[in-house]
């Protein structure tokens, strides 16, 4: 995913400075340890306002959002930003209750007098970091989950959508006391000073380059950190798949917000004798998705001049290597525009390991195609580069896909649609590697934001754990560890037996 702290736009809002900082995070400890773990109610009460934030200034936040980008589709951006979270809060909000509750331990125990239960427990202040492809969402989001695991909340928002940063900062305390929650704006000088802070927990969205800064800043404060990252997303397209219903859904999901989304396929394996049926039907779906692009208001811009040159970049780069490079430019267009920062719907086939594109994530309305001869090709090059945040499968489930599954590594697996691994509101979302670390979503969530907490008492009349823990130690109790280890040892040697038989 696109790092989140690239230069904003000149204006934007200078945020505060490092000691206020501190003062804002004391104040929410000191309101959190003073008020203990929020009840049920007040939890939903949190998600409910949070929620309310939202659709209370849905149409305000669409507008800075469009504005942010410069030219970025209102539907859109009302279904992907504001309805799109709809559904994941809301499971949380109804499942709260029951991830409250304790998990109680060696129940038989009970009847002589021990008890035993895993409580989770609010971790305290949640740091929540932004970025800018979906400025609102990636916030709310775990910000809401923070909530229903009883936390209090600070969001550092990424100050390259300054509008969209600047709404929520000015929204947020007409809804919330400042003791609950706190929006932070600012370039990266406060980005650098807010992970810095001490929380209890650091939740990122952004670059794997920045991951490994906000990761390194965490450390010195030994404060844990959710890094939700990104990656080049792989396509398989199966020998036996629908390839023009495959090449129509995958030339769709490259095109969401411009491409500039953490889940967009990057690159398709194709097999070789169907690659030129399979980039013939992208660009007929590219053309009939934007036949004008310049002045498109669905067609979105690249958020700003350093992403527009960077991906400009990368397709120049790739041209003067040797690649091939096809845009589906609309008659009468010339693009890549750098007044509108619009970038044609484009092909690159022919690519290598010298280009910067076989290796960087693209974030942009870019679509690399390659050839396989066999499935085994496709699933080596996957397993090369580091393990990315989705990885597709367009065909069958069968066994090929199952082999898929079984011999590669990612943070997900998609078959024949674009993100829906996302659509189940309880499934855990997060990269693994180079793509992430840690997973929300769901119960997933509440429990990256809660401390799994052992709570264990005996009201039994004799000491158990003293009793063979400590001095002095007799031959009695020496001879009770010797036939102990032994019977252990004899159950073991006997397990390896069997598997060694087994496997002869």
């Amino acid at each position: 995913m696109s790092t989140t702290d690239q230069r904003a736009e000149s204006g934007t809002e200078t945020g505060l400075p490092d000691p206020e900082l501190h003062a804002v995070l004391d104040r929410l400890r000191k309101s959190f340890l003073e008020d203990g773990p929020p009840g049920i109610e007040i939890r939903r009460n949190r998600i409910d306002r949070l929620m309310a934030l939202v659709l209370d200034n849905t149409d305000a936040f669409v507008d800075a959002m469009v504005a942010d980008f410069g030219s970025r589709s209102r539907t859109a951006t009302l279904m992907t930003e504001i309805f799109g979270m709809v559904s994941v809060i809301e499971h949380t909000r109804s499942h709260v209750g029951q991830w409250m509750r304790p998990t109680k331990l060696m129940r038989a125990g009970r009847l002589v007098g021990l008890y035993a239960e895993v409580q989770p427990t609010p971790l305290g202040v949640v740091g929540i970091v932004g970025p800018w492809n979906y400025p609102l969402n990636l916030v709310i989001l775990p910000a809401a989950t923070a909530f229903a695991a009883g936390n209090r909340v600070m969001i550092k928002m990424s100050e390259v959508t300054a509008n969209t940063a600047g709404l929520l900062k000015s929204l947020a305390p007409k809804y919330f006391d400042d003791t609950e929650l706190v929006v932070v704006t600012g370039g990266p000088d406060v980005a650098a000073a807010f992970v810095s802070l001490p929380f209890d927990h650091i939740f990122f969205t952004g670059s794997p380059a920045v991951g490994k800064l906000v990761q390194r800043a965490a450390a010195e404060n030994l404060v844990p950190v959710t890094l939700e990252l990104g990656g080049k997303n792989p396509v398989v397209v199966a020998p036996d798949a629908d390839i023009a219903r495959s090449a129509a859904r995958i030339a769709r999901g490259r095109m969401v917000n411009g491409g500039q989304v953490c889940v967009c396929p990057d690159y398709v394996f194709v097999q070789e004798d169907k690659v030129d049926e399979f980039v013939d039907v992208v660009h007929k779906t590219f053309r009939e998705m934007f036949p004008t692009v310049l002045d498109n208001d669905d067609y979105s811009s690249n958020v700003n001049q350093a992403n527009y040159d960077r991906v400009v970049g990368l397709l120049e780069d790739a041209r003067a290597l040797g690649a091939r490079i096809e845009s589906a430019t609309p008659d009468g267009e010339t693009l890549p525009d750098a007044r509108t920062r619009k970038i044609a719907p484009t092909v690159v086939r022919n690519i290598d390991a010298r280009m910067k594109i076989a290796d960087e994530e693209i974030f942009g309305p870019v679509l690399v195609v390659m050839p396989y001869s066999t499935l085994s090709e496709a699933i080596d090059h996957v397993n090369r580069g580091p393990a990315p945040l989705v990885a597709y499968w367009f065909g069958p489930d069968g066994h090929d896909f199952r082999e898929f599954v079984r011999s590669t590594r990612s943070g997900a697996v998609a078959r024949n649609d674009f993100a829906i691994h996302m659509m189940p509101s309880d499934a855990p979302f997060g990269g693994v590697g180079n793509s992430g670390m840690g997973a929300y979503h769901g119960k997933t969530g509440f429990d990256t934001f809660s401390h799994q907490r052992s709570v264990v008492g005996t009201d039994v009349r004799f000491t158990i754990t003293t009793a063979v823990a400590t001095p002095p130690f007799g031959g009695l109790m020496r001879k009770f560890g010797d036939l102990s280890i032994a019977s252990v040892r004899r159950r073991t040697r006997r397990r390896l037996k069997n598997d060694a038989r087994q496997s002869d």
